[in-house]
């Protein structure tokens, strides 16, 4: 049996967080384990206050599961306090052997609620070095890197940055925050240099949907978990989450939320 772990945020609406990372991971034939780094009290439409869970029992939590088996991949979705991410770090770095990690470098909610406490960022900068890949929108390439990325040029040179300076091993810069295209760039390290690729992503209809960030993530780690080389996982997370997208419907008074096949 194939196995990936989320450590992430806990999200009650089911639409992003560790919930969503479990369905996706069921959807794909992945069996999920999860350990929360934040209780998050929200509702479809906002984030209305982040509780971090105490870093000792997180720590605790990850070394016993860990302990018992290895993951066959891992996402890191949001975490909250500065304390929690140090911990993750401890965490991974006991493991006994190479494992694929997908780090969501989540600052924000979509509603704009800081759901990583801004001293974490150097720590977050950490535990990029254990990363095989980066999933951060632009507003977070921005804010990791301290570069703009307004041209496909600006975003490029902005990647570059974030691989070389936190270790990552590849970024994928998803594009859903520009205007116009909402293409996304994969940036992989390939011998001296980086590989870069241009994926074409469609606007779909329908207003804002929650989640996608979360699920793409998870999709992402559930076909590496598989054994899927780098490049082939991200397009069939890609396709995994235009196809959760062209299902979604609307849940409660906020956005519309995923439905996954």
């Amino acid at each position: 049996m194939r196995t990936a772990l989320t450590i992430a945020g806990s999200d009650p609406t089911g639409a992003a967080g560790i919930q969503a990372d479990l369905q996706v991971f069921r959807s794909l034939g992945v069996h999920g384990a999860a350990v929360p780094t934040a209780l998050v009290v929200q509702d479809s439409e906002k984030v209305h206050e982040v509780l971090p869970v105490f870093p000792s029992v997180l720590l605790s939590q990850l070394r016993v599961l860990l302990a018992d088996f290895t993951p066959d991949a891992i996402k890191i979705g949001a975490l909250g306090s500065d304390d929690v991410v140090r911990n993750v770090i401890l965490a991974l770095g006991g493991l006994e052997r190479p494992v694929p990690v997908v780090l969501d470098p989540v600052l924000f909610a979509s509603d704009g609620t800081p759901l990583l406490e801004r001293r974490a960022w150097p720590s977050l900068r950490e535990l990029c070095s254990f990363a095989t890949l980066l999933t951060p929108n632009l507003p977070e390439t921005e804010a990791l890197s301290g570069r703009e990325t307004g041209s496909r040029q600006a975003c490029e040179a902005a990647a570059r940055s974030l691989l070389e300076e936190l270790g990552a091993q590849a970024v994928l810069v998803k594009g859903g925050h520009r205007d116009g295209d909402a293409d996304d760039l994969l940036l992989a390290r390939e011998g001296d240099g980086f590989a870069t690729h241009w994926l074409e992503s469609e606007r779909l209809p329908g207003g804002p949907v929650r989640g996608t960030g979360c699920a793409l993530s998870s999709a992402i780690a559930a076909s590496l978990a598989k054994g899927s080389a780098l490049v082939e996982a991200v397009e069939a997370g890609r396709a995994f989450v235009r196809s959760a997208l062209a299902r979604a419907e609307a849940v409660g008074r906020g956005g519309r939320f995923l439905v996954y096949p």
